[in-house]
């Protein structure tokens, strides 16, 4: 496919970088030459500088012949404008990067004259990422399938857990949940393990069941804990907006710390449910005198990477229950992976993943490979894929058990009609079924390809 992007920054970049990875045909704009050199030394990608808003530039990247053109610039307006200019001259599909709260609530009504295919708002992608993770705080990272009836969960095996030491087969037997562990992550290694493998204390594990069996199974070795009941978010931007919205249409408390004053006067008003307090949420007396000690979970949003790790870490310290932090600098994500905050997340890192996503569905659809959905764990190194089963597939009606299995990957649920299954050897993969394969080996996208 060839994909048009207009802004080179960090989600641009991402997006640049991932599907050129994927053998797409990429040209970056972007008005900055510095940034542009470097994308073209590191990034199979063909790079344009000039101004990705005007009509000749566009042309000069062909966007005429261009199956998407994905606007990712820092300002809402330049991408609108770029989309519709970029539909105008022919582009199949296009998608903008739209932060501002009152332009996106008002999608529905322009989409259509902008000629936008998907509008994607990083900070209300980020709030409900961290809504998700605050709703089952026992989860690292959570990843819905099949609409959401399908979860695959990351969690830490801690100290003295009944998992150290158990192999899987005896877990099964032994607790009797219909759940299935289909990735560990050990000593920077990713695993699809076998009945064999042995869990240890620290591995990350990945589960995959629907959210009553996942619940059940943290319940059953003594992790559950229930969605928390008070928050208080550090940082009054457009994520801890979103995220309070959310959280208050639940009927969770929201407390706000934030320096600026007049933002504190538009939460306020924004935010009649939520308690805003106008201070500096780095100071520690500030953070005991609004109830650090007694909030249920913590979650850093401030502009600045360090300051929201460092925060972060005084609150575990503090003995809160769940603490997230905002991180964006890629380069921090193997630090943040030793260090004893619960969960972190990259708003920037998830709006250029949602458009990957999209664009792989796309292409999926074009190909009719029956691919529904596709997400990238473990630092791209693990992908989970969702297939709709075609009644000619290969696969139908074989017992699992009978398969030659390729190594690096495991079939982890099936989906059928109101029904979910965790398989065993003995189910089989059915016409009209959604199936979730989850695999070391990049680029699945054929479900035959499960066997050897």
């Amino acid at each position: 496919m060839k994909i048009v992007i207009v802004g080179d920054g960090k989600v641009g970049g991402t997006i640049a970088n991932q599907l050129s990875l994927e053998g797409h045909d990429v040209i970056v704009i972007d008005n900055n030459a510095t940034v542009l050199a470097q994308s073209g030394n590191t990034m199979d990608v063909f790079c344009i500088e000039g101004n990705g808003a005007t009509a000749s530039v566009l042309k000069d990247a062909g966007v005429q012949n261009a199956d998407v053109l994905i606007a990712a610039t820092s300002a809402d307006e330049v991408n609108m404008l770029c989309c519709l200019l970029g539909k105008k001259l022919g582009a199949k599909h296009t998608i903008a990067r739209v932060r501002n709260p009152e332009y996106f609530a008002q999608m529905n009504l322009i989409k259509e004259e902008l000629g936008l295919s998907m509008a994607v708002n990083p900070e209300l992608a980020a709030a409900t990422e961290i809504s998700r993770l605050l709703r089952f705080p026992s989860a690292i990272k959570i990843e819905p399938f099949a609409r959401g009836r399908v979860e695959l969960v990351e969690l830490k095996i801690p100290e003295h857990s009944p998992l150290d030491g158990m192999p899987l087969w005896a877990i099964y037997k032994e607790f009797q949940v219909k759940i299935l562990i289909c990735a560990v992550q050990r000593a920077g290694e990713v695993i699809i393990p076998s009945g064999d493998f042995v869990l240890k204390s620290g591995d990350k594990i990945n589960v995959t069941a629907s959210h009553i069996e996942i619940s059940n199974f943290f319940r059953t070795i003594g992790i559950f804990r229930s969605g928390v009941k008070s928050v208080m978010i550090i940082g009054g931007g457009r994520i801890a907006y979103y995220l309070a919205k959310e959280l208050n249409a639940i009927h969770v408390k929201v407390k706000i710390i934030e320096r600026d004053l007049k933002r504190c006067e538009y939460l306020c008003e924004m935010l009649p449910d939520s308690v805003i307090i106008h201070g500096d949420g780095t100071e520690k007396d500030l953070l005991h005198e609004e109830g650090l000690e007694k909030t249920d979970a913590f979650v850093t949003l401030t502009g600045m990477d360090e300051e929201n790790i460092i925060v972060a870490l005084y609150a575990k310290e503090k003995k809160v229950s769940k603490v997230i932090a905002k991180v964006n600098k890629i380069s921090f994500y193997e630090i943040m992976d030793n260090l004893n905050i619960d969960s972190f997340i990259s708003p920037k890192t998830i709006a250029a993943q949602n458009i990957v996503r999209y664009v792989r569905a796309m292409k999926n659809s074009m190909r009719s490979n029956n691919v529904v959905t596709l997400h990238t764990m473990i630092n791209d190194q693990v992908e989970a894929v969702e297939f709709k089963v075609k009644e000619d597939s290969a696969i139908v009606g074989i017992p699992l058990k009978n398969f030659k299995r390729r190594d690096g990957l495991i079939v982890a649920s099936i989906i059928r009609g109101t029904q979910i299954i965790i398989p065993s050897g003995n189910d089989t993969i059915e016409k009209g079924d959604n199936v979730v394969v989850v695999t070391t080996k990049k680029h699945f996208t054929d479900l035959n390809q499960i066997q050897k």
